[in-house]
C-alpha cells in the first residue's frame, strides 16, 4: 500500500512516467504463465507483407519479460542480413517491472558481427545483436526489426513460442499478400484456423495465440519445433537473384534446384584423366564408386559456402578441383561429375541432416528442414548414399548424420521424395566379450573385447580419427562404466566399412569387482554394461515417445573364480518383453567358472503418449534385473 502511494505521489509531482506511459507491468501476468517459466512472452508480432514474387517486408515486434536470472538469455534481440536481406529498422527498450521506461536501445549498443571466421566458413552474412541487462528481476525488453528480403525461396516460419520453460501470453502473425499470388501454408497445432479476408488486390492472413503456458521438457519427446504451435509459410511462385521456380510440388522444387545445378558438373581435363585411371582396373560398379570417393577424401576439405544464392547453388566443379575445398553442395555436385565422368549417373540430394533434425514434412513441399546435401548413386538392386564431405566417413555409411529419415533426390524429372538408409537394430550392434579374473579380496583382472557396430561406434570413431592417445585415454575413462579402475592398456581398430565397426580391447585392473561379507562374496554379474537410465515419471505426457535408436547388446561375461570359493547362489534367466524391444539374462555354471549371457534390444519408432508408463516400467526392469547379485562362499583350501 505505501509503495502505491508513493506511486501516485510521484505521478501527481510528474517525478514518475504517467499512466499512459506505463507499458507491460509485471503485476498483469497471470500466475498460470508464471508456472514453470523464467520468461515470459508478453507480445509477438509478425507482419510479413509480399510486395511480389521477388520482395518482401518482414516486420517483428517483440515483447518479453525476464522473470529470473535463467531467463536472461531471452533479453536479446539478433538479426542477420546480407545482399538479399536488409535491415531497416532495429529498436529496443528496457522496462522496470513497473512497466517503465529505464533505456531505450542506443546505436553503440548494437554489435555488429561477421559470420565467417575466413576458414571453415565463408559467407556474406551479418548479424545485429542487442541485448539489455537490469540488476532487478523482473523486468520487461521490447524489440521491433524490420528487414526487407528479396529471398523469396524462403518464407518466415512462424513458431512464437519456441524455448522451453517461455510462455506466451500473445503472438500473431499477419500475411499480407497480393491476390494474384497464392500464399502456401500449414498450421500445427493451432486452436483456431486462419482468418482470411480480400480487400481490393491484397489477401490478408491473419493466426493468432494466446494464453500458452510454458513448455516444459518431456524425456524422449519429439523436437520442439515438432511440438509447437504455429505456422508453416512457404512460396508458390517466387524469384531470387534471377532465378524463377516454384514450390507447390517436391517436384517442382526439384526443377528449381536443376537450374541451380545446371552447367557445374564440368571437371578439369586432368581429373578427368586421373579418375578414368584410377578406375580403370575396377570391374565392380561399387568398387569405381568407391575408389572415386576415396580420391574426394583425399584430394579436398570441407569450407561450409554461404554467399548470395550459394545456399543453394555449388560452386562448379572446376572451381572445387582448383581449390581443393567445398561446402556440402560443391562436394557433393563434384563427386556427382567424377562419376558421370566414368559413365556413372548419380543424383544429388538435398536433406536435412544431425542425429536429431525433424524429418520433412512430406505433405508440404517446401524448404523447410533442408539443411545439407549428399549423393545418391543408384546400382543394381541397391543404392550408395556418399557423404561428401567427411574426410573419414566410411564409403556408403550415413549413421544418425542422415540416415533413417526422408530426403529429396534431384533427378531430370525433377525432385522425388526418397528414404535413405534404415538402421536396424542388428545394424547398431554392439558385441562384449569379457574374461574376469577375481582374486580372494574380490579384486579382478579384466579383459574387454568390444566391437561396436553402426551407430553404436559412431562416438569411437570420433575419438580415434580426432584424438591423441593420450586423449582417446581419458575419453575412455569418461565412457567406461565401472565403480573404481584403471586401464592397464587399450586400442582401438577401425573398420570401414558399410556398416562400420570399431573394436575396443581393454585391459582393466578393478577394485572391488565382488564385495565381501564374511565368507561370502557378493558379485554384479553385469559389471561393463549395466543400465541405469530410468526416464520419471510424468503426470499428464503430452508427448508421443520418439525412440531415435534402434539397437542390440550382447554380453557375454566369462567369471574365473578365485581358489578356494564356490558357487552357492546365481540369479534365475530373466525374460523382459515389450513393444520396446527385449532383455534377457541368464548364467551357466561350471566347475570355478560362472558365464554370464545379456541381450537387450531396443526397437526405434514413434509411440503414443498413452504408452510412456509402459515405457517407463520396461526401463525399470532392465535397471533392476542389471543390479542381480550372484554369491560366491570361500569353502576353503
Amino acid at each position: 500500500m505505501k509503495r502505491y502511494l508513493l506511486l501516485i505521489t510521484l505521478v501527481f509531482l510528474g517525478m514518475y512516467p504517467s499512466y499512459a506511459e506505463i507499458l507491460y507491468p509485471v503485476s498483469t501476468i497471470s500466475e498460470t504463465l508464471k508456472k514453470d517459466a523464467h520468461a515470459v512472452i508478453r507480445l509477438h508480432e509478425t507482419i510479413f507483407t509480399i510486395k511480389s514474387v521477388g520482395e518482401a517486408i518482414e516486420r517483428t515486434h517483440y515483447v518479453i519479460t525476464i522473470l529470473d536470472e535463467q531467463g536472461e538469455a531471452m533479453a536479446r534481440n539478433f538479426q542477420y542480413y546480407d545482399k538479399m536481406n536488409r535491415i531497416t529498422e532495429f529498436d529496443g527498450i528496457l522496462y522496470d517491472a513497473l512497466g517503465s521506461k529505464v533505456k531505450t536501445l542506443k546505436k553503440t549498443d548494437i554489435r555488429d558481427i561477421s559470420a565467417a571466421d575466413g576458414f571453415s566458413l565463408y559467407t556474406d552474412m551479418k548479424f545485429k545483436i542487442a541485448s539489455f541487462t537490469y540488476a532487478q528481476y523482473p523486468y520487461t525488453v521490447e524489440f521491433t526489426s524490420e528487414v526487407v528480403t528479396t529471398n523469396l525461396m524462403y518464407y518466415p516460419q512462424w513458431f512464437p513460442q519456441n524455448d522451453e520453460e517461455v510462455s506466451l501470453e500473445k503472438a500473431t502473425l499477419t500475411v499480407l499478400c497480393p491476390k494474384n499470388i497464392t500464399l502456401r501454408y500449414k498450421e500445427q497445432k493451432m486452436s483456431s484456423p486462419a482468418q482470411v479476408q480480400t480487400t481490393g488486390e491484397v489477401s490478408t492472413y491473419k493466426w493468432t495465440l494466446e494464453n500458452l503456458p510454458a513448455l516444459t521438457d518431456e524425456p524422449n519427446a519429439p523436437s520442439n519445433n515438432e511440438i509447437i504451435s504455429g505456422v508453416y509459410l512457404s512460396p508458390s511462385d517466387f524469384e531470387v537473384s534471377g532465378y524463377k521456380g516454384n514450390m507447390t510440388s517436391w517436384e517442382n522444387l526439384g526443377r528449381f534446384q536443376s537450374t541451380l545445378l545446371a552447367g557445374r558438373d564440368e571437371l578439369p581435363e586432368n581429373v578427368k584423366q586421373q579418375i578414368t585411371q584410377i578406375t580403370a582396373k575396377e570391374t565392380n560398379k561399387i568398387d569405381k564408386i568407391k575408389k572415386v570417393y576415396e580420391y574426394l577424401q583425399a584430394n579436398t576439405r570441407y569450407v561450409s559456402i554461404q554467399m548470395g544464392i550459394g545456399g543453394w547453388q555449388p560452386f562448379d566443379a572446376k572451381t572445387v578441383a582448383q581449390n581443393g575445398y567445398g561446402d556440402c553442395k560443391a562436394l557433393s555436385n563434384y563427386t556427382k561429375a567424377m562419376l558421370k565422368a566414368i559413365g556413372i549417373e548419380s543424383y544429388y540430394t538435398i536433406i536435412g541432416a544431425g542425429s536429431t533434425q525433424s524429418d520433412l514434412l512430406i505433405d508440404f513441399s517446401s524448404r523447410v528442414n533442408f539443411n545439407h546435401a549428399i549423393l545418391c548413386v543408384p546400382v543394381e538392386k541397391d543404392t550408395i548414399w556418399l557423404e561428401c564431405t567427411s574426410q573419414t566417413n566410411p564409403f556408403g555409411y550415413q549413421g544418425s548424420f542422415t540416415g533413417n529419415r526422408h530426403a529429396l533426390l534431384i533427378t531430370p524429372d525433377g525432385g522425388k521424395l526418397v528414404k535413405t538408409t534404415q538402421y536396424t537394430a542388428k545394424d547398431n550392434l554392439a558385441s562384449r566379450k569379457v574374461l574376469i579374473n577375481l582374486d580372494v579380496n574380490g579384486d579382478a583382472n579384466v579383459e574387454a573385447l568390444s566391437t561396436y557396430y553402426g551407430e553404436q561406434q559412431e562416438d569411437l570413431s570420433y575419438i580415434l580419427n580426432t584424438k591423441n592417445q593420450e586423449e582417446q585415454k581419458k575419453a575412455l575413462y569418461k565412457k567406461i562404466n565401472v565403480p573404481s579402475y584403471e586401464i592397464n592398456q587399450f586400442s582401438l581398430t577401425e573398420k570401414k566399412a558399410r556398416i562400420p565397426s570399431v573394436t575396443e580391447k581393454l585391459s582393466l585392473t578393478v577394485r572391488k569387482c565382488g564385495s565381501k561379507s564374511g565368507t561370502r562374496m557378493f558379485i554384479t554379474p553385469n559389471v561393463m554394461n549395466a543400465s541405469s537410465y530410468i526416464p520419471p515419471k510424468t503426470e499428464n505426457r503430452k508427448n508421443e515417445i520418439v525412440l531415435r535408436m534402434a539397437y542390440q547388446d550382447i554380453d557375454t561375461v566369462v567369471y574365473q573364480l578365485p581358489k578356494g570359493y564356490g558357487i552357492e547362489f546365481v540369479p534365475e534367466t530373466i525374460k523382459i518383453e515389450s513393444k520396446f524391444g527385449t532383455y534377457q539374462s541368464s548364467l551357466q555354471t561350471k566347475e570355478g567358472e560362472i558365464t554370464y549371457i545379456r541381450s537387450v534390444t531396443v526397437n526405434r519408432g514413434k509411440y503414443p503418449a498413452s504408452a510412456y508408463n509402459e515405457w517407463v516400467d520396461f526401463r525399470k526392469k532392465i535397471v533392476k534385473a542389471d543390479k542381480t547379485q550372484m554369491v560366491l562362499v570361500n569353502k576353503g583350501s
